[in-house]
């Protein structure tokens, strides 16, 4: 079936981006106060807690490309990919509360097992919304511009959830802790209040599909031509499936490797930004959160008026460069540290702004152009696998830091006690915080030179959809 070209309504951009509340959120925890609860709280060494949460990512890798296969069946059969979403948003507050209820007093390693087998659940309960969210703006909008007005709108909420949860989670264990608490029971009481921002946001986002679209089946609601549509699928059907997804669109290979590497670096600077506070600053992590996050409110709007002007591809080359130099020039802490390295991270967190929405602007696109090469039917695929890369990119982050961590020596403590760090562990600190993450932005743009895709390729589509009446037996899609 050919759909007519559908509109963006503002409805649609409120809800789909409130969704960010919560994706934003749960990026965004993990990465900044799981590795130092586990190291600085628990006891547990930096070796155990890197692999601990390597291993959650790994899962996350395996699961991802299933459920958006399983979600492309749903939307074939029932038009909807909502159940999915519905699910996670039930299941994520329970299991990040878990992660973090650890009792006093277990041994290392079975404080690192608890916490492994909790985030694995709420990873498991992100990735059931995770998935079929990223495939619905190929769903909700046509046009090279809209779909990037739906994402810019989606990252400045995004933003403001990483800087509400960034800050906010460590004011909320310094809150309980200063009024005679623990910081078991801060940390607990900081996953209680997520959880529940989680659920809710994730709710919220469900309704857009169904409402976006009616009581008509949706633009993509076929059944696979793969062999996918039996009544019984298995498993390995999934991965192919996904494998095929990367293998037979080249603007979406080049468009995930470069994403995933990005987001390797991204994922470092965010698991060093508690330890650059503490062990470089001496502060509070919110500062340094702040310089690195607040930009992106301001400049989002100004990367979607510069793709317009020159393309998504182009301003995403510029917004990498930028923030490869930016970090690049932090290893000047070694020498000279203070109060400067706010300047350089606040530059960052402007370029950070484009490498979160023009990404997300041109999945879309390619998932468009796979459909009128391919047909249509492979969105969630291409998001479970897109998710599955982001998810072990920033994972992958956090395992760099401990792996450094531990080779550099860094001294593990426990709630209430202190270490002075050697010099070793310091250097490994701000290495994995500047030079680390500019190198492997500079190395994306490999993978970003092979993206073929312009605004042309996309705008073309979208009027031959125009001009063709819409086929088969459904209302036409609004």
């Amino acid at each position: 079936m050919v759909s007519p070209a559908r509109t963006l309504g503002r409805g649609t951009v409120v809800r789909y981006a409130i969704g960010s509340v919560g994706t934003g959120g749960f990026g965004t925890l993990p990465g900044l106060v799981l590795l130092i609860y586990m190291t600085n709280t628990l006891g547990v060494n930096p070796a155990f807690a890197g692999a601990a949460f390597t291993v959650s990512k790994i899962w996350d890798v395996i699961i991802d490309p299933w459920i958006g296969a399983r979600s492309d069946r749903s939307l074939a059969r029932t038009g909807a990919r909502r159940g999915f979403m519905v699910l996670g948003a039930i299941g994520l507050p329970v299991f990040f509360v878990l992660t973090f209820a650890v009792p006093p007093g277990l041994s290392e390693l079975a404080s690192a097992a608890w916490v492994l087998i909790g985030f694995l659940l709420a990873a498991t309960a992100f990735s059931f919304f995770q998935v079929p969210y990223i495939a619905l703006p190929a769903e909700l909008v046509d046009g090279y511009d809209d779909r990037t007005r739906l994402i810019s709108a989606r990252v400045i909420v995004l933003a403001l959830a990483i800087l509400a949860f960034g800050g906010g989670a460590t004011e909320i264990v310094g809150l309980v802790t200063a009024g005679g608490g623990t910081e078991y029971l801060g940390y607990l009481v900081m996953a209680g209040v997520a959880g529940l921002v989680f659920g809710i946001a994730f709710l919220v986002a469900s309704t857009v599909e169904r409402s976006a679209r009616g009581t008509s089946r949706p633009m993509g609601a076929t059944e696979p031509e793969d062999g996918t549509a039996a009544s019984k699928v298995g498993l390995g059907m999934h991965y192919r499936r996904g494998w095929s997804a990367v293998r037979s669109s080249q603007p979406y290979r080049a468009l995930l490797v470069t994403f995933v590497v990005q987001a390797l670096a991204i994922g470092l600077m965010l698991a060093g930004v508690a330890y650059v506070a503490a062990e470089i600053l001496g502060t509070g992590v919110i500062v340094l959160f702040l310089s690195l996050i607040a930009p992106a409110l301001l400049v989002t709007p100004l990367w979607a008026a510069l793709s317009r002007r020159i393309g998504k591809e182009r301003a995403l080359r510029i917004a990498t460069v930028v923030f490869a130099v930016a970090a690049l020039s932090l290893i000047l802490l070694i020498w000279f540290p203070g109060p400067w390295l706010y300047a350089p991270v606040a530059l960052a967190g402007a370029a950070y702004a484009g490498l979160q929405s023009l990404p997300l602007a041109m999945l879309p696109d390619t998932v468009a152009h796979d459909a009128a090469r391919n047909g249509p039917g492979r969105a969630g695929t291409f998001s479970g696998v897109w998710t599955a890369g982001e998810t072990a990119g920033l994972a992958f982050g956090g395992t760099i830091l401990s792996i450094v961590l531990a080779v550099t020596g860094f001294i593990p403590t426990v709630a209430g006690q202190t270490a002075t760090q050697p010099e070793s562990a310091t250097v490994g600190i701000i290495v994995s915080f500047s030079a680390i993450p500019a190198a492997l932005m500079f190395g994306s743009l490999l993978s970003l030179a092979g993206y073929p895709l312009r605004r042309s390729d996309i705008d073309e589509r979208t009027r031959r959809v125009d001009s063709e009446p819409a086929a088969g037996n459904g209302a036409p899609t609004a």
